[in-house]
């Protein structure tokens, strides 16, 4: 499959030392040429992107749980490669995907993304997910439907395929830098469906208070971390 998504690249940004609102919006403004770009990037595969390439990103999703997103994504790749992603059974694709931790179970939960999105054999993916007119609805839907996909990582696939820009994704690096600028007060221990979805609330407000739109904020904290933007 050649595959527009797929080839995404690895965006080199400079570490930060963030200890306040300033520092934050003097890094963003560094980097937003970047980060402008990498949102086109996504906005542009809902436009163009194949219904195989949007279930490409479903399965990077359903793999990065406790993975780290590079090995996840070449193990997306080297299934898509090998015509694996819509015709393979669990043990072809665990055997693939030896990178991704908790590869068996990840390997039947793509095999049970096909039944809801593929039909004989045909990914239905655009048409299924444009039957929402409401992007917090869908991620309601995707976490019930979809074994493996919690909340972080819905709104994550429905970032990276450009169709919800402003839902959180929320793992243990975001809620750091969240208590650290105050946007929340505490980090909690868990993150219950609703705990999520307050802290998601306060975080749109702090964006909107530092003007940094929900998917660009998202990234230039993982810059902050990482020292780059992939997915």
């Amino acid at each position: 499959m050649k595959n527009k998504i797929i080839n995404i690249n690895f965006i080199e940004t400079p570490k930060a030392d963030i200890k306040n609102i300033s520092d934050l919006q003097n890094y963003y403004r560094s980097i937003k040429h970047l980060i402008d770009a990498r949102i086109a990037h996504w906005k542009k595969a809902w436009e163009t992107a194949s219904d195989e390439e949007l279930f490409a990103e479903l399965v990077f999703c359903l793999f990065t749980p406790q993975s780290k997103a590079v090995f996840c994504w070449q193990s997306v790749c080297a299934l898509a490669e090998q015509g694996m992603l819509l015709k393979s059974n669990a043990a072809q694709i665990a055997k693939v995907i030896n990178k991704v931790r908790f590869r068996n179970n990840k390997a039947k939960y793509l095999i049970e993304a096909r039944k809801i999105f593929l039909d004989k054999g045909i990914p239905k993916m655009r048409e299924k997910l444009n039957s929402f007119g409401n992007g917090a609805l869908l991620r309601a839907w995707i976490v019930k439907n979809i074994k493996g996909i919690g909340y972080k990582e819905a709104g994550h696939f429905l970032r990276n395929i450009g169709l919800c820009m402003d839902l959180a994704v929320l793992d243990r690096h975001i809620l750091k830098n969240l208590k650290l600028l105050g946007a929340i007060s505490d980090i909690p221990a868990s993150l219950s469906v609703k705990t999520y979805l307050d802290i998601e609330k306060q975080m749109k407000d702090f964006s909107n208070k530092i003007q940094i739109d929900m998917a660009a904020l998202d990234i230039v904290l993982w810059c902050k971390e990482s020292g780059g933007i992939f997915k």
